[in-house]
């Protein structure tokens, strides 16, 4: 009978779990961080509720690593607990789960783990350092040689114009197309008015056709382009490119490829000179006619 009160007097290995845990005020939710244990397993280790823990093996591990945090003996848990489960543990018990306690006395501490991905990312930093700098350094013997040579005179460059934009805005509504010249369509639309169409810039050639050119109003650059036909008149392959558009819509004339040669001024031709008249009277070529005979008198006298 003392044996038995004796034994019903001390307190189980998850009561003694516990009462080291609030000794040391740390929450279930801390020992389950420190040993990586399951906080349910925690919690059913210390009530003594063996049918939710997984078999004995890993039991007996889940306590050794929490005395261990709570500083207890994990020999003397070890020994108490499988005492205890050999005569309180029913018969069917919860399926094994595939798990290991992790031991806090091999874990590698966090000021460690920062430490060496500091150290990485210091080492990775430098070498990038020294790295550019090797780049950026220039070779000795060629800075020498450099220096040395005469600088080249830079021919002086004429810096590149960028071509003028050409936009076509239209004022009224009116049909119009776009191509580049005997090639594919850039723009074939019914334009409404204030909508416009800008040329690209890579067009090579083009030109537009349209029967109003009235309703439209043609910018190149900051500048409007004068008109590219009379009113209610269909024009067709007018030039779209900023300089002919301002010489009116017309492509510049085509260069000869040779250059003719000058005529010569002929003399003219002159008429023989008239002989000079003479005061003399002239003398006709044709015979003067002669006078008709005259009959001889009749002799009236007998």
């Amino acid at each position: 009978m003392d044996e038995e009160l004796v034994e019903a007097e001390v307190p189980s290995v998850g009561e003694r779990l516990r009462a080291a845990r609030e000794e040391k005020k740390m929450s279930l939710e801390d020992i389950a961080a420190q040993t990586r244990i399951p906080q349910r397993h925690l919690e059913s280790l210390e009530v003594g509720n063996w049918a939710a823990l997984p078999a004995p093996t890993y039991t007996i591990g889940f306590a050794r690593s929490y005395a261990t945090a709570v500083g207890l003996d994990r020999t003397e848990i070890s020994d108490r607990l499988r005492t205890e489960m050999g005569g309180s543990r029913p018969a069917t018990a919860v399926p094994a789960e595939v798990f290991e306690p992790a031991d806090p006395a091999r874990t590698m501490p966090k000021w460690l783990v920062f430490g060496a991905i500091a150290a990485v990312v210091l080492i990775v930093a430098v070498m990038s350092w020294l790295n550019k700098r090797s780049l950026e350094q220039p070779d000795a013997n060629a800075a020498v040689a450099e220096a040395s040579a005469p600088a080249p005179q830079a021919a002086p460059q004429t810096p590149p114009t960028a071509p003028q934009q050409v936009t076509v805005t239209a004022t009224q509504p009116v049909w119009l197309q776009i191509n580049e010249k005997g090639g594919a369509i850039l723009y074939s639309a019914m334009m409404v008015p204030g909508q416009s169409f800008t040329v690209p810039p890579t067009a090579t050639a083009p030109v537009l056709k349209t029967g109003k050119p009235e309703a439209l109003r043609i910018t190149v650059g900051n500048s409007v382009a004068p008109p590219v036909g009379p009113p209610a008149t269909t024009v067709n392959n007018v030039s779209l490119l900023a300089a002919d558009l301002m010489r009116g819509g017309q492509a510049p004339p085509a260069q000869p490829a040779a250059a003719a040669p000058t005529p010569v001024a002929r003399p003219r031709a002159t008429s023989p000179a008239r002989p000079r008249r003479s005061t003399a009277p002239a003398v006709s070529a044709t015979p003067a006619p002669q006078p008709a005979p005259t009959a001889a008198p009749t002799n009236t006298t007998g």
